[in-house]
C-alpha cells in the first residue's frame, strides 16, 4: 500500500510540475508550447521515465491537463498529445538501460518519435499540410528539448545518484 501511495504521489507531482512549467512558458513566450515546432521546456521532464515508472502516468496526466486547459490546443490534442506523451514515457521506461557509451540516446528520442508520428498526424488532419512536414517539425522541436535540456537533467539526476534521494525508488 505504501508503495502505491508513493507512486501516486510521484505521478501527481510530476504532472503538476509539467503543467505549471508549460503554462508558465506559454505565458512568458506565447506560442512556443503549442505551435508546429514547439519547444516545451517541460518535455525535459520526460527523462524522469528513466528513473521511475510513476513518470509514465505523471507525464501523460500533465500533458492532458495542459492541453485541456490551454486555449490554443487543437480540439483532440488532449487525447493525441496525451497518448504521445504516455507512449513515449512508457517506451523510455522500457529502454532505460539501453545506452550508447552511457548516453541514453534511444530513450531520449522516444518523445520526438511518438510526438512526430501522433501529433504530426493530428496537425496534418487539421491543416492539410503534408504529414511528413508536420512530423519533421514536431520531431525537431521535441528532439531539441530532450537532447539538450533532457540530457542535462538526466546527468544531473544520475550524478551522485541524486534521483535516489528525490524519487526514492523501491529496491
Amino acid at each position: 500500500m505504501r508503495k502505491k501511495i508513493k507512486m501516486l504521489t510521484h505521478a501527481a507531482v510530476i504532472a503538476a510540475v509539467y503543467v505549471i512549467l508549460t503554462h508558465l512558458q506559454n505565458f512568458l513566450l506565447p506560442g512556443t508550447t503549442t505551435m508546429a515546432i514547439q519547444f516545451r521546456l517541460s518535455e525535459a521532464l520526460c527523462v524522469l521515465a528513466f528513473f521511475t515508472p510513476a513518470a509514465i502516468s505523471g507525464l501523460g496526466l500533465g500533458c492532458f491537463l495542459f492541453n485541456l486547459t490551454s486555449g490554443s490546443a487543437l480540439p483532440v490534442d488532449f487525447l493525441v498529445g496525451t497518448a504521445a506523451s504516455t507512449l513515449s514515457a512508457w517506451a523510455m521506461w522500457g529502454c532505460r538501460n539501453v545506452t550508447v557509451k552511457g548516453f541514453p540516446l534511444l530513450g531520449l528520442l522516444m518523445p520526438a518519435i511518438f510526438n512526430a508520428l501522433l501529433v504530426g498526424w493530428e496537425l496534418y488532419a487539421y491543416t492539410g499540410v503534408s504529414f511528413w512536414v508536420n512530423a519533421l517539425y514536431v520531431f525537431i522541436g521535441e528532439a531539441a528539448v530532450t537532447l539538450t535540456l533532457g540530457s542535462g537533467l538526466y546527468y544531473l539526476l544520475k550524478k551522485d545518484n541524486l534521483y535516489k534521494r528525490i524519487l526514492r525508488p523501491e529496491p
